[in-house]
């Protein structure tokens, strides 16, 4: 770096990498640091602390989850791997000459106020590191603590390990597994289970949403992405259900719960191997757990069945450590920030990708970025702090209409959260303008 960093970015995933980009293209100075010895994030296979499995594939398709200024080859599948998606955000990072504002294998373990300014202390393999900086970016993405249920009654001898420790089809050969969960992950799973496992069972509390990777010869994320251009969620919720019941039917029809929340108030599960395998018998489908008695498993309908691995795809806790706590107030999962960005009451203080999205991640964390770069190098402003915590909890109250109680201060429609971004950064553009 020729100049001296203004700005510390905490990550080099795809959240940090998108933010270096944007801070550059704005000509600020920025330096970020990374924990583990290589970018990418979670999409490493095998990188300390990656939940990366073997068999990983994205859930959205490659031209809903691409960086607008860095396109996907045209000839890699709808649904890369994680090689892929890897070796992509390493090809960003070379493109744009970011590598040489990341420090690897620093982790950031302190950062605090230090009058108008940000002091950031990490430890590195040669000796800890410390910076006073204008701004922090934490960026360092939100599926790296596992969040492991309350103990159920009675004693489980099975093993257990949650999804972030499962890392291939080699783990589950042979075993009696259960999977608990009803997301992506179980769902991918689950199917690796079936194909290596004596038996899969698969344990839902409650019902969700499961989606076809291809809907009408096309992935299905690009129908709802054309009809969110045009239509209200409620409109497209109505019309998403009656094409799934069309050419899927309902969840019912596999032996899985009812949803208890209509399509688009959740986030979708989207497999096309799961739905089959369930219909050939590899896959039994199961309620809640009711308890554990020793290698039996007991469910709320009265059945139980042996098993000798039990797989928790519980997901993750969202844990900044290294920000005072009264920053984050109830916590990272309930704090306010301006357009899921900006922090009410530290000035200076960012976050890129503490968000639940509906769709893919990668373009979303790119407009973030740039709204930061932009607010950092003047040419956005916000507006006044009252107007920014009244559309907090304008937005928090349409966001537990819709999403309930289920991280409601984290979650946004891909498409209108997209789209508000677009029309946030030029309303702020104006602003500034005005107060030259």
């Amino acid at each position: 770096m020729t100049a001296p960093p203004r700005v510390a970015v905490v990550g080099a995933g795809a959240a940090g990498l998108a933010t270096l980009k944007a801070l550059a293209d704005a000509g600020v100075p920025a330096v970020a640091f990374e924990s583990a010895d290589t970018l990418g994030g979670l999409w490493v296979y095998g990188a300390p602390g990656s939940p990366a499995y073997r068999t990983l594939h994205l859930n959205t398709s490659k031209g809903r989850t691409q960086f607008a200024d860095h396109p996907m080859p045209a000839d890699w599948p709808d649904y890369p791997d994680h090689t892929r998606v890897a070796g992509y955000l390493a090809d960003y990072a070379d493109r744009f000459a970011l590598r040489g504002a990341v420090r690897l294998r620093h982790t950031v373990d302190r950062v605090t106020r230090v009058g108008d300014r940000w002091r950031v202390h990490a430890t590195g393999p040669d000796a800890p590191v410390e910076v006073d900086v204008e701004a922090v970016v934490v960026a360092n993405g939100h599926n790296r603590v596992p969040n492991l249920p309350e103990p159920y009654p009675g004693e489980c001898a099975a093993e257990q390990m949650h999804s972030h420790d499962y890392r291939g089809p080699h783990q589950l050969a042979g075993r009696r597994v259960l999977v608990v969960g009803g997301g992506n992950s179980a769902m991918d799973i689950a199917v690796d289970a079936s194909h290596t496992a004596q038996e899969t069972l698969l344990s839902l509390r409650r019902g969700v949403w499961v989606v076809p990777k291809y809907l009408l010869g096309r992935p299905s994320d690009t129908l709802n992405g054309a009809l969110a251009r045009r239509l209200p969620w409620r409109l497209r919720q109505r019309i998403s259900q009656r094409m799934l019941a069309v050419t899927v039917g309902p969840p019912t029809r596999y032996g899985l719960p009812a949803p208890a929340h209509g399509f688009l108030q959740d986030h979708p599960t989207l497999s096309d191997a799961l739905l089959s395998r369930l219909t050939h018998g590899d896959i039994h489908p199961c309620p809640g757990i009711a308890r554990f008695a020793g290698h039996r498993v007991e469910f709320t309908d009265g059945r139980a069945d042996a098993v000798d691995l039990v797989i928790w795809c519980t997901g993750y806790r969202v844990r900044v450590p290294f920000l005072d706590p009264e920053l984050l107030g109830a916590g990272a999962e309930q704090l306010p920030l301006y357009r899921h960005v900006f922090h009410l009451a530290a000035p200076g203080l960012a976050f890129v990708g503490l968000m639940q999205s509906t769709g893919a991640a990668f373009p979303l964390l790119e407009a973030q970025a740039r709204l930061v770069a932009a607010r950092l190098a003047g040419t956005w402003a916000p507006p006044e702090p009252a107007r920014q915590a009244a559309a907090c909890r304008e937005e928090l109250r349409a966001a537990t209409a819709r999403w309930g109680q289920r991280r409601p201060h984290m979650r946004v429609d891909f498409d209108a959260y997209l789209a508000e971004l677009r029309r946030e950064l030029a309303t702020g553009r104006r602003r500034a303008g005005a107060a030259r």
